[in-house]
């Protein structure tokens, strides 16, 4: 599975914001998701782990998972074209409301009004 595949699942998102926050355990992970079974966190975490995307090591008895910078790379890579679209469109659109003489507030507060 590659890392796209990992990110569609909402769970396994969060399990990275947790994650870019700290390292955590295992059970520490498992305990942020009550819903979620010990073996299906356990699933979550090793699709996460083969995308790339999460390291383990052990420590003691413990299991201590971690982000991998590395494996968001190539995600970063494609969405920096789709940055740089929205950077263009928004600058188009700072380039439009200039020229018809609203600021950006103003023309926000006209379009709520409307």
């Amino acid at each position: 599975m590659d890392a796209f595949e990992a990110l569609a699942d909402p769970t396994r998102r969060q399990v990275l914001d947790l994650l870019s926050r700290r390292e955590r355990t295992a059970g520490e992970l498992g305990r942020g998701f009550p819903s979620v079974s010990q073996p299906g966190m356990s699933r979550h975490l090793r699709v996460l782990r083969e995308a790339g995307l999460v390291r383990v090591r052990r420590e003691r008895s413990y299991r201590i998972y971690s982000i991998r910078s590395d494996g968001l790379a190539g995600v970063d890579a494609w969405m920096r074209k789709y940055r740089e679209f929205w950077k263009q469109e928004l600058d188009s659109l700072e380039r439009y409301l200039d020229g018809s003489g609203l600021s950006t507030a103003e023309s926000r507060r006209t379009r709520r009004h409307r």
